[in-house]
C-alpha cells in the first residue's frame, strides 16, 4: 500500500442501526487512520443518536444528519463536498449494509497509487468483471442490475463493467472540479451520472473485483418508481451524449 493518504470513507444511512456499529469497526480495521463520515436522513431507529455518541467521542468520526429522506445521491454529494472542505486526499463511498466489503479498503487505495503521480483518478469495486459477482439476489435483480449497466454503458459511452456500483475510491483533486449543480440525479442514477462527468474531465477509471452480498440486517431500500424515473434520467443525460457529439 502507498504512504498514508488523508482518507474520508462516507457512509450515508436510513435505518442502519444494526449495522452501523459493525460496520465502522471493520473499515477502521481495514483502515486504522482513516476518517469516518456518516450522513443520516433522519433515521427513526437511533442510527443518527448512536452515531452521535461516537463524534462525540472519536475525532475520526463525523455525523450529518438531515432531517429526512433526501436520497443517495444527494448523500453521496455531501460526503464530496465533505471531503472537499476538508481537504482529504481521498474519498471513498460504500453502503452500510456490509454489501461493499471493508477489507477491499487498503486495496481500492492500493490501486489509486502515489498522489504526487497517481496511476488513477478513480477506483470501482466491480461486481461485474473478472473476480467479482454478486451473492444473495434473486435471478430478476441480477437480470435488471445488468440491464442498467448495459443501458447506461450504451446511453453515456462508460467504459466501466460496473457502472452503478456505489463502493467508489476518488482523488479528492479531481472531486473539486466538479460542478455538482449541473447534476440531474438524485437517486440511483446519480453513480452512473458521476461516471459520465468523470469522463468529460478524462478521468482514469479503474475497476477492482469485489463480491456484493447482499444485506443480511435490515431492509433494502429499492424503490420502483425512484428507479424508471432514473432510466428516464439517464436517457436524457445520453440524449445530451449524442447532440454534443452531432
Amino acid at each position: 500500500m502507498p504512504p498514508l493518504h488523508k482518507t474520508l470513507v462516507a457512509v450515508a444511512t436510513y435505518n442502519e442501526r444494526d449495522n452501523i456499529h459493525r460496520l465502522v469497526e471493520a473499515i477502521r480495521q481495514a483502515l486504522p487512520h482513516t476518517d469516518i463520515l456518516v450522513i443520516d436522513d433522519g433515521s427513526p431507529d437511533g442510527t443518527g443518536q448512536w452515531c452521535e455518541m461516537q463524534a462525540a467521542e472519536h475525532e475520526w468520526f463525523h455525523l450529518i444528519q438531515r432531517g429526512r429522506k433526501q436520497g443517495l445521491g444527494t448523500a453521496t454529494v455531501r460526503g464530496m463536498q465533505f471531503a472537499i472542505e476538508h481537504k482529504y486526499d481521498l474519498w471513498i463511498a460504500m453502503d452500510a449494509d456490509f454489501s461493499h466489503p471493508p477489507e477491499q479498503l487498503p486495496k481500492m487505495i492500493g490501486t489509486i497509487g502515489n498522489l504526487e503521480l497517481p496511476d488513477f483518478d478513480c477506483v470501482i469495486g466491480s461486481r461485474y468483471i473478472n473476480g467479482g459477482g454478486v451473492t444473495g439476489w434473486p435471478w430478476s435483480r441480477r437480470c435488471m442490475s445488468r440491464g442498467v449497466n448495459l443501458y447506461a454503458r450504451i446511453l453515456l459511452g462508460l467504459k466501466p463493467r460496473d457502472c452503478s456500483g456505489a463502493y467508489r475510491c476518488c482523488r479528492v483533486e479531481l472531486l473539486s472540479k466538479l460542478d455538482f449543480s449541473q447534476f440531474l440525479s438524485h437517486g440511483y442514477s446519480f453513480m452512473e451520472e458521476f461516471l459520465w462527468r468523470l469522463n468529460k474531465l478524462n478521468a482514469r477509471i479503474a475497476e477492482i473485483p469485489i463480491i456484493f452480498t447482499d444485506r443480511e440486517h435490515g431492509t433494502s431500500k429499492l424503490n420502483k418508481r425512484e428507479a424508471i424515473h432514473s432510466l428516464w434520467i439517464l436517457f436524457k443525460l445520453g440524449l445530451q451524449n449524442w447532440l454534443r457529439k452531432n
